[in-house]
């Protein structure tokens, strides 16, 4: 046999489309094809006609900020871990959110010990908060800080709190680290902060749960404007327990049940 019938037939385009979904599913976060073309070196026009026939034919779906996996991905059931497979979720279910609720949405993480905003989902009419402290030092502030303490385990929610100070970001931001574990301890399966991490701004969070993910799901309003009640929290458990079974949860149970109370 000779060298040339033993090698391989491959198929450049093939090839290159394969590398811009594998780019794609661990990004962190959406990618332009302009940034894909940086990327890889192909030029912006070979780019854009892989990008349109994997979106045309689901492998990647494109956001205003970006590309993420599409839902025909082949390995979707197997990869739940997979950065790109698990921010597709996150983006729609926010997204979900958004349109149903006109509010900004928010998902937060908690990994490797520390508090992770993964993404957000802006509404025109209500536009996101301005984060101007991150997420890792004020999440005693935030409801999808809040939320995500309230489901550690004691010793992960006191080795968080040992290794971070309970800054007052407003007059209304619970400094005192006994009053914020009973009420943590009294979560009725949701949280709240009240112009508490930024005057003028209510947030709401809900659970995200799933084998090895603690998550938070949340919205931004308007003090002013901001009507929490049985009706927004139920619409945001919906959705979060919805998204939890995506990640991998085996139940739609829990939660649901929780006493309304502010």
């Amino acid at each position: 046999m000779s060298a040339a019938e033993a090698e391989p037939t491959l198929i450049g385009s093939v090839q290159r489309a394969l590398r811009l979904v594998d780019i794609v599913a661990n990004s962190p976060r959406p990618l332009p094809p302009k940034m894909l073309a940086a990327i890889t070196g192909l030029t912006p026009g070979t780019t854009y006609n892989l990008v349109r026939t994997l979106v045309h034919e689901g492998y990647l779906a494109s956001e205003p900020d970006g590309l993420v996996l599409g839902s025909r991905f082949p390995s979707f059931q197997q990869q739940i871990d997979s950065r790109g497979v698990f921010l597709a979720r996150v983006r729609a279910a926010l997204r979900d959110v958004t349109e149903g609720l006109g509010a900004t949405a928010y998902l937060s993480r908690f990994d490797d010990g520390e508090m992770h905003l993964v993404d957000i989902v802006d509404a025109v009419r209500n536009p996101r908060v301005e984060l101007w402290v991150g997420l890792q030092s004020s999440a005693h502030a935030t409801a999808l800080g809040k939320q995500i303490l309230a489901e550690l385990s004691d010793a992960d929610r006191q080795d968080y709190l040992s290794r971070h100070r309970l800054e007052e970001l407003t007059p209304r931001t619970i400094s005192d680290r006994s009053t914020l574990l009973t009420q943590l301890e009294h979560s009725p399966g949701w949280a709240v902060d009240q112009e508490e991490y930024v005057i003028g701004a209510t947030c709401v969070a809900v659970p995200v749960l799933a084998p090895g993910v603690t998550a938070s799901l949340a919205i931004s309003l308007p003090a002013d404007r901001a009507v929490v009640d049985r009706a927004l929290v139920s619409t945001l458990q919906l959705t979060a327990r919805r998204l939890s079974l995506q990640l991998g949860a085996d139940s739609l149970d829990g939660g649901s049940g929780a006493e309304f109370t502010i």
